[in-house]
């Protein structure tokens, strides 16, 4: 196994992810990157092969957090950012996604946040929050529904057929929960 061999394996998936966070293809392809000159500098550290594909992850998203740090760019989600008044020219899928977040109960929005927001493993998570690793890691996925939920009410978003939410970001007077 190889560099190569990793990248024709695990670019497409790295990229999206990482694309699912940053919403920027030119910074996603800069870390898609970096990621990938990380595995190949560190590839012989690699002790269980078994593990590669969350190895791999695991670089992506510590990279990704890195850029984060170094940019000064905050990944933290924070109660007086959701009280931020824009124009509606500057709506954006942000937007919604803090009315979306503020609006999840509580038991959902703190995993979520941890895990999605923080980059915590799911396991520090249901740690920190004393719960049990299957009840975490269901209420982050069942949170992850229901801000899929939230943007198909709030700008009438669709779902295709691969699960990936599909539409634009209505004017915020539009928007049902932004609004």
């Amino acid at each position: 196994m190889n560099t190569n061999h990793i990248w024709e394996t695990y670019h497409q998936d790295v990229k999206q992810f990482l694309l699912s966070r940053i919403k920027n293809e030119e910074i996603a392809n800069d870390v898609l990157q970096d990621t990938f000159i990380k595995i190949h500098t560190k590839f012989d550290s690699l002790q269980d092969h078994k593990k590669l594909k969350s190895w791999v992850f695991t670089i992506a998203r510590n990279t990704m957090l890195d850029f984060f740090r170094t940019n000064k760019i905050s990944t933290e989600f924070k109660e007086h950012d959701t009280q931020i008044e824009e124009e509606p020219s500057n709506h954006n899928e942000k937007d919604c996604l803090y009315g979306i977040i503020k609006r999840l109960p509580k038991k959902y929005r703190d995993p979520l946040f941890l895990a999605d927001i923080k980059g915590k493993k799911q396991a520090e998570v249901a740690e920190q929050l004393k719960l049990a690793l299957p009840t975490a890691k269901s209420r982050i996925q069942r949170a992850r529904k229901l801000v899929a939920q939230g943007y198909m009410e709030c700008c009438d978003y669709k779902m295709n057929q691969k699960g990936h939410l599909i539409g634009e970001v209505k004017t915020k007077e539009d928007c049902k929960i932004c609004n």
